[in-house]
C-alpha cells in the first residue's frame, strides 16, 4: 500500500488544488465550540510570539522568527484527476472560513495583502471562480460570505452544512475582530498564518482508502472523553520527564483499575469527581456529563484546575488528586459490589441503587485524607437514612432528591465529621415539611409514617424488611436467614421473595373495615399489614384465613415468625430484644385492624432504632 505523507503550511495546502468532499465524510458538522477551540489552539502560538516580537516587520523576519505550529492530518485521493477529502473536512473547511475573514480584513486595512489571501480562497479559470475547499452543493454560501454578505440574509436552506458555515464563519469573523485591531497585527498574523500553520497530507491510492477512514476516525470504537483528556494532559509534560517519571505507566495503572469494574467507567469517576469538587447544583453538574473533557478546560474551570497549558499543574494533578481520588473511587466500587463488614451502608446504598456515595464521598475526602474509610462509613450511613426515611413518611420525589444531594455535596465538602448529620437533617426535615405543608418537621414522626405501604416501590419494601429482618437476628444472635441481596433482589416465581399480604382480599376481613373497599386496600397495603415470603407458590390465596396463614408463616423469615406463638416459647434471646428496646413485640392469634395498627407502630419502633 502506498501513502504518501507530505508536510504543507497553508499558503501550500490552498495553492492550485480543488479538494472535493468524499463520499465517506460527513456534512460540515463543527460547531463553535470546536472552531473556537481551534483558534484558541492557532492565536496562542501567535500572541505568545507577538508579544515580544511586535516590532518585526511582515515579511520573511515573520516566517523565520516565529514557531511553526502542527495542526493535524488530512487525507485525500486522487480519482481520474480530481482531489478528494478521505479524512480532515471539517479542519480544511473552519481554515478557509478564516481566510475569507482575513480577505474581509484585507480589505477593511487597505493591505497589499488582499490579493495573496485571494489566491488562498479561490482560484480562477477562464470566468470562473472555483473555491479551493469546493463544497460543490453549497458554493453559493461561500460565494455570499466572500462577497461580505449580511450572514443573517443568506440563505441556509441547503442543510447543516450550509448552517454551520454561516455561524461557524460569525464565531470567526468575532474573533478576529478582537484580535487583529491593527494592521501591522493583521498582517504579521497572515504571514504567520499562511507560512507557520503546518499540516500534514497523507495521499492514499483509492484502493485502500475505506481501511486508511476506518483506522483514522476509529469507527466502531470511538475514543472515550478520558483517552482524549491522557491525551491533552500528558500531552503538555516534557518527553524526559514523561518517562522518567513514568506518568503514562501511571495513568494506565489507575485507568484499568478503575475499569476493570465496568467498561469505560473512568469517564464516571471523572464525571463524579467533577461535580463534586466544583458544582454547587444539579444544574452546574450537568455541565459535565456530556465532554467533561473539554469543560475541564473552560476558562472558569481553569481558574479552580490550572490544567491549560501548564505542565506543572498537570505533573500536580496527576501526582495529586488523580492518584489519590482514583484510589479512593476503587475502594467505594469494591464496596459498591460486595458485602464488605467495614463499609456494609455502601453496599447498603448499592442495593437500592444509589450512586450517591460517589459524589458525596469525593467531595467530603481531602487528598490522603487519615479519615476517609470512616467518612465514608457515615456518609453511607447518613444516604440510607436520608433515603429510607423519606420513603417511609411519603416525602420521597426522585428530582427533589437528585436536586439535594448536591446541597448535601456543598455541606460536607471538606468539613468535619459532626457535620454531616446537620447536613443530611436540613435537607430530610425541609422536605417533610414541604410535603405536609408545615412550618418545621421531625426527621421521623409517627404522623408521617402512620400510612406508609401503598406508596412505596417493591424494591423498597423488600429492602426495608430484610433491613428488619437482619435486625432481629443481630439482636437474638441468629444468623440471618437468607443473604440481604437475596431479599431485595431477587424475583425469580421460586427463589425470588414477594411481597404478602396479611389480610387476605375477602368479604370476611373486608366487614373489619365496616365493608369500606377503599379503607381495606389502603389498611391492609401499610407495612404493618405486608411481609415477605419465598417463591410466589408459598404465597396464600386471596381467600385464605389469617390462621391457615400463620401456619405458613412458621420457618420463613424472623419478621413473618413474630406473629406465630411459638416463636415466644422458651426464647430468652427475644425477649430480652423486648425489654432492650422496649418493643411491643408479641404474636397474634387473629388479625384485623387493631392488630395491624399494633405491627405498624411496632415497624415505627424499629425503624427509629435502624434509622433513627
Amino acid at each position: 500500500m502506498d501513502i504518501s505523507p507530505d508536510k504543507q503550511n497553508i499558503d501550500q495546502v490552498f495553492s492550485n488544488t480543488a479538494y472535493y468532499i468524499d463520499f465517506y465524510q460527513r456534512e460540515y458538522r463543527w460547531t463553535g465550540e470546536p472552531v473556537t477551540r481551534l483558534l484558541d489552539d492557532i492565536f496562542y502560538k501567535f500572541k505568545e510570539r507577538y508579544a515580544s516580537a511586535s516590532d518585526l516587520d511582515p515579511g520573511k523576519e515573520i516566517i523565520i522568527s516565529y514557531p511553526w505550529y502542527y495542526l493535524n492530518t488530512y487525507v485525500t485521493n486522487l480519482v481520474e484527476g480530481s482531489v478528494y477529502i478521505v479524512d480532515g473536512q471539517q479542519r480544511l473547511t473552519t481554515l478557509s472560513l478564516i481566510l475569507i475573514k482575513l480577505h474581509h480584513l484585507a480589505k477593511k486595512h487597505d493591505s497589499k495583502l488582499a490579493g495573496w489571501i485571494n489566491s488562498k480562497i479561490a482560484g480562477q479559470s477562464g470566468f470562473e471562480q472555483k473555491f479551493w475547499m469546493n463544497h460543490v452543493h453549497h458554493s453559493a454560501v461561500q460565494q455570499a460570505l466572500f462577497d461580505g454578505l449580511d450572514p443573517k440574509e443568506i440563505d441556509v436552506s441547503g442543510g447543516v452544512t450550509a448552517e454551520n458555515m454561516v455561524k461557524n464563519y460569525e464565531t470567526i469573523s468575532a474573533w478576529l475582530d478582537q484580535e487583529l485591531v491593527g494592521k501591522h497585527s493583521f498582517e504579521t498574523f497572515v504571514f504567520y498564518f499562511l507560512h507557520r500553520i503546518v499540516l500534514i497530507n497523507l495521499a492514499v491510492e483509492q484502493t485502500y482508502v475505506p481501511m486508511v477512514f476506518e483506522v483514522i476516525n476509529d469507527r466502531g470504537v470511538r475514543l472515550r472523553p478520558y483517552e482524549i483528556l491522557k491525551g491533552k494532559l500528558l500531552g503538555q509534560i516534557n518527553k524526559i520527564e514523561l518517562d522518567h517519571d513514568d506518568y503514562n505507566g501511571l495513568w494506565e495503572r489507575k485507568a484499568a483499575a478503575i475499569n476493570a469494574f465496568k467498561d469505560d467507567e473512568l469517564d464516571n469517576f471523572f464525571r463524579f469527581y467533577l461535580k463534586a469538587k466544583f458544582a454547587a447544583t444539579r444544574k452546574e453538574g450537568q455541565r459535565f456529563d456530556g465532554d467533561y473533557h473539554r469543560e475541564m478546560f473552560a476558562p472558569d474551570m481553569d481558574k479552580c484546575l490550572g490544567l491549560l497549558r501548564n505542565p506543572v499543574k498537570v505533573k500536580t494533578f496527576l501526582k495529586g488528586d488523580f492518584t489519590y481520588y482514583t484510589n479512593l473511587y476503587a475502594k467505594l466500587r469494591h464496596a459498591y459490589a460486595q458485602d464488605q463488614q467495614g463499609l456494609r451502608a455502601v453496599y447498603f446504598n448499592a442495593l437500592l441503587d444509589l450512586d450517591a456515595p460517589f459524589l458525596l464521598s469525593l467531595s467530603a475526602c481531602m487528598p490522603n485524607d487519615p479519615l476517609d474509610d470512616e467518612k465514608i462509613r457515615t456518609l453511607a450511613r447518613e444516604i440510607d437514612r436520608y433515603f429510607s426515611l423519606l420513603q417511609l413518611q411519603n416525602a420521597y420525589d426522585s428530582n427533589e432528591f437528585a436536586d439535594s444531594l448536591f446541597s448535601i455535596s456543598v455541606g460536607v465538602r471538606g468539613q468535619p465529621l459532626q457535620s454531616y448529620r446537620p447536613t443530611f437533617d436540613a435537607q430530610l426535615k425541609g422536605a417533610i415539611a414541604a410535603r405536609r405543608n408545615v412550618q418545621d418537621a421531625e426527621p421521623l414522626s409517627y404522623a408521617a409514617f402512620r400510612q406508609t405501604g401503598i406508596n412505596l416501590n417493591t424494591r423498597f419494601k423488600r429492602y426495608f424488611f430484610a433491613r428488619v429482618d437482619e435486625f432481629l437476628a443481630e439482636n437474638m444472635n441468629l444468623n440471618p436467614k437468607h443473604p440481604i441481596a437475596d431479599l431485595v433482589t431477587k424475583t425469580g416465581a421460586k427463589t425470588g421473595f414477594h411481597v404478602e399480604h396479611i389480610l387476605s382480599s375477602n368479604e370476611e376481613n373486608k366487614k373489619l373495615f365496616d365493608g369500606d373497599e377503599e379503607r381495606f386496600e389502603q389498611e391492609r397495603n401499610r407495612l404493618g399489614g405486608i411481609l415477605l415470603l419465598k417463591g410466589k407458590d408459598n404465597i396464600s390465596s386471596n381467600n385464605e384465613p389469617y390462621s391457615d396463614k400463620l401456619k405458613s408463616y412458621a420457618n420463613t423469615l424472623y419478621w413473618n415468625e413474630t406473629l406465630r406463638e411459638d416463636s415466644y416459647k422458651s426464647k430468652l434471646d427475644i425477649k430480652e430484644l423486648r425489654e432492650r428496646y422496649e418493643l411491643d413485640l408479641k404474636p397474634f392469634k387473629q388479625f384485623g385492624p387493631d392488630e395491624l395498627e399494633a405491627r405498624h407502630r411496632l415497624l415505627f419502633e424499629i425503624t427509629k432504632i435502624i434509622w433513627g
